[in-house]
Parts: structure tokens; C-alpha cells; sequence
């Protein structure tokens, strides 16, 4: 053993080293479970409180998302084309003279969001083609908070450029979008380069004026104003759905309703059954 004052030698010296290495490598996998930890139980305990509460709340949407906000954005307000309410903050899709309203409140990155959308997506898009109901998209931007990045502000920045082509158009890359949704610790959606491929996936909707206001971030001040009316609309988290106000239950036990359960509670609540 060595004396209190005397240096310990090479290999004692490589010895220590080494197991500092460890040490540190170790620590920094603390660190990273305990990251992975925390968005698998914002996801879990969200979908238990779908399950007790009746409606689907994926993610908290507590905060804000300023901290998102990129800083070479463009600071001009343009509101694209086949939007409604104040600074075209709603997008609906269906026939305007329908007499029920469905109301989908939804955030890009959103894992439980992919989930409705990929079990009652084409049933909500079948209702509003037949005119049982019109259906009101609610788009949020908080995951990028949350989870850190850009991706939901930039993802919805585009959805505005898509919007402006038709309500055709922003249905069909919308449903893309969650089809081809990253996993929600990586920011996929922050690069406008993946978005624009994804757009290949929409026929027609690749216009010279699309990827045009896609790379310069057009509609990023009105992604803002989107995300900001959500903030401001009482709902806490995603995915939920309510028809003329009543929200629905989106999940059965650990599984998503049936296209035939959503269809009978959209019905109920519109007092068509």
C-alpha cells in the first residue's frame, strides 16, 4: 500500500483512472434512464388518466412553448389560405353546412396521437366526407417543450403551407404526418429537408409555392398564433376530441375505441341515435 505522501505508481495511476471512467459512464447512464423514464411516464400516466377521465390525455400540456421559437424565424403574421377564427387559427375540414361539429385537438409529436389517428383517423375522415359532422383541428406545439426541439412548431409551420393548397391537401399530409410520426424523443420534424420528403407522399401538393413557404418558415409567426390558441383553450393535453363541446373516450381499457364504438359516441353526442 502506498504511504499517505507518496504518489501512487503507473498502474495504480491507470488502476484509478480507469474505474473514474467507469464511474463517469455510469453516472451519465443514470442520467440517460432517467431521461428515457420521464417521457415513458408522461406517456403511460397520460393514457391512464384517458382511461379514468373518458377522454385521451396523451401529454400534459403544462407551460408553454416560447422557448421553441427559432430565432431566424420571420416575425410577419401570414395566415394562410382556408382557415377560420381569429388569425385562421382553426382548420376545418367537411362540409361547412354540417350540422355537428367535431372538434380534434392534436400535437405533431404526440405518440397517443398517432395511436387515435391510426385507429379512428379514417373513421373521422369518413364522418366529415358524409356530413355527419365537420371536423375543427385544434393544433398544439407544447411537446417541443416537454420533450425539447422544434419539431411540433416546425411540422405545423408546414401544415399551414398545406393548408393554403386546399383542405384536400392539409388532410391527406396530415394524416402522413402521424403516419410517418418519429420517435417522440428525436426531432425529426425539425428539419424542413424530411418534411418537404414527406410531402412527396401528398400528390400535388409539392407546388414551387409550397416548398417555397416549407424552407423559408412562412408560416411559422402563424404556427405561433396556432399553438398559442391552444394554450389558451382549457384543454390540457392530446389527444382529445369532443363533439359540439361533449368529449368522447378514445381509449377502452389499454386499447383504442373501435371505429364502430368512436362512430356510435359521435351519434350519441350529436343526438342522431
Amino acid at each position: 500500500m502506498a504511504h499517505p505522501n507518496q504518489k501512487p505508481s503507473r498502474k495504480q495511476a491507470q488502476k484509478i483512472s480507469a474505474r473514474e471512467r467507469i464511474q463517469e459512464a455510469q453516472r451519465q447512464e443514470k442520467l440517460a434512464a432517467k431521461r428515457r423514464q420521464r417521457i415513458v411516464v408522461a406517456v403511460s400516466a397520460a393514457v391512464a388518466l384517458a382511461l379514468v377521465g373518458g377522454t385521451a390525455l396523451a401529454i400534459s400540456a403544462a407551460g408553454d412553448d416560447k422557448s421553441s421559437a427559432a430565432a431566424a424565424e420571420p416575425t410577419q403574421l401570414v395566415v394562410p389560405a382556408n382557415t377560420s377564427g381569429a388569425d385562421g387559427t382553426v382548420i376545418t375540414y367537411g362540409k361547412p353546412d354540417a350540422a355537428h361539429t367535431l372538434q380534434v385537438f392534436e400535437d405533431f409529436r404526440c405518440p397517443v396521437c398517432k395511436t387515435f389517428e391510426a385507429s379512428n383517423g379514417e373513421t373521422v375522415r369518413k364522418l366529415a366526407d358524409e356530413g355527419t359532422v365537420k371536423v375543427e383541428y385544434h393544433l398544439a406545439a407544447f411537446l417541443d417543450k416537454n420533450l425539447t426541439g422544434k419539431g411540433s412548431r416546425t411540422a405545423l409551420a408546414a401544415i399551414g403551407a398545406a393548408v393554403n393548397e386546399g383542405l384536400d391537401k392539409f388532410k391527406a399530409y396530415h394524416d402522413v404526418l402521424y403516419a410517418n410520426q418519429p420517435d417522440e424523443r428525436e426531432d425529426a420534424f425539425g428539419d424542413v429537408n424530411h418534411l418537404l420528403e414527406l410531402a412527396d407522399k401528398v400528390p400535388g401538393l409539392k407546388t414551387d409555392a409550397f416548398v417555397k413557404a416549407v424552407n423559408e418558415r412562412t408560416y411559422a409567426p402563424w404556427a405561433k398564433k396556432v399553438a398559442d390558441a391552444f394554450n389558451d383553450s382549457g384543454v390540457t393535453g392530446t389527444p382529445t376530441v369532443k363533439v359540439d363541446g361533449k368529449p368522447l373516450t378514445l381509449f377502452s381499457g389499454n386499447r383504442p375505441v373501435t371505429p364502430e364504438q368512436f362512430t356510435a359516441q359521435v351519434k350519441q353526442a350529436a343526438g342522431l341515435q
